[in-house]
């Protein structure tokens, strides 16, 4: 089993939240990219070919109906497709997790180990196991972080690890959470467990958001309003408050769900799911730029979008890039 999959599951909740940034760190230069071509696709015996690498994805995530996790990769070929699409069954119980930010999947030597923050009932948790090469799924853990978790209706990690190539290695992890009454919450998590580090009114009118960058000095979502709006919100990781500019101020309403990949130097593959219709749509966008982001339909994805909780599926944040801001 993975060292740190197994500290995870056997320490205290506070070590846990210490240890995972330090390991992710500590590991981000042993692997290889998993997003490149060549590299072998998360739960499949496939592997990335360069023309599927180069037309961009989405590692999309889901809890079902029953509890299992769903993984799909809508791809923006001409017209959009989904090369793979596998379930591992009995993660949680049938209606059990409520929210999930993404979830890491990190190969491991017999399989890939799977880890991420939920919400269940008032709580927040780490959960994660182990799926091995013939499906099984073994150690799975579930660690209670804290309370008081009933009111909110987002929750994200942002895990930035800087590139290989930089002398001077930055880490840091950040969470985020939207409350009902429209609050918008931050915390950093490091050794000595969540410290909140700032939460922000007047977002009350966002439906969902999706992180499309990751930085330094700042974390980036973009986010749809009920009236059809889409906004960038720029979060600064001092204490500076958010900086929210228009993207596009009518049609982006019927998403209940957005999910966002990195695609190219600077641009993001956005997936939009509306939940009445369970249907899924892609969208090339470019560099955040306000009023003037290039955004471009890639059209409707095929399947049926119907878990009843999403997330993105991630690689260890040194491959995770995200410049769409």
């Amino acid at each position: 089993m993975n060292p740190r999959l197994t500290a995870l599951a056997g320490s205290a909740v506070l070590a846990l939240t210490a240890l995972m940034p330090a390991a992710a760190h500590a590991q981000g230069t042993a692997k290889p990219d998993p997003t490149k071509p060549g590299a072998k696709v998360p739960g499949t015996s496939r592997t990335i070919t360069a023309a599927q690498a180069a037309a961009c994805f989405v590692w999309h995530g889901g809890v079902n109906a029953a509890g299992g996790h769903h993984f799909t990769d809508p791809t923006a070929t001409v017209p959009p497709t989904v090369p793979d699409d596998w379930k591992t069954d009995g993660v949680y119980q049938p209606g059990q997790v409520r929210l999930s930010a993404r979830q890491t999947i990190e190969p491991d030597i017999s399989g890939t180990d799977r880890y991420g923050y939920v919400v269940i009932g008032d709580g927040l948790y780490l959960s994660g196991y182990q799926e091995y090469e013939d499906g099984t799924v073994d150690n799975k853990f579930l660690k209670r972080i804290g309370g008081g978790w009933s009111s909110f209706r987002f929750l994200e990690s942002a895990d930035y690890e800087s590139p290989d190539s930089v002398k001077n290695k930055i880490y840091r992890s950040t969470n985020y959470a939207l409350r009902n009454d429209g609050v918008l919450f931050r915390w950093n998590t490091g050794t000595s467990g969540w410290r909140s580090t700032g939460s922000y009114p007047g977002f009350s009118a966002v439906k969902t958001m999706t992180l499309i960058a990751k930085t330094p000095t700042y974390d980036t979502f973009l986010a749809n309003t009920r009236g059809g709006a889409l906004y960038t919100i720029r979060i600064p990781v001092g204490s500076a408050k958010p900086v929210v500019k228009p993207v596009r101020t009518r049609s982006w309403q019927g998403f209940e769900t957005l999910s966002a990949m990195g695609c190219g130097q600077y641009g993001t593959l956005l997936l939009g799911i509306d939940k009445d219709t369970k249907k899924g749509y892609l969208y090339a966008v470019g560099h955040a730029n306000g009023l003037s982001t290039v955004i471009q339909s890639r059209g409707q994805v095929p399947g049926t979008f119907d878990d009843p909780v999403d997330f993105r599926w991630v690689p260890i944040p040194v491959y995770d890039v995200a410049n769409g801001d």
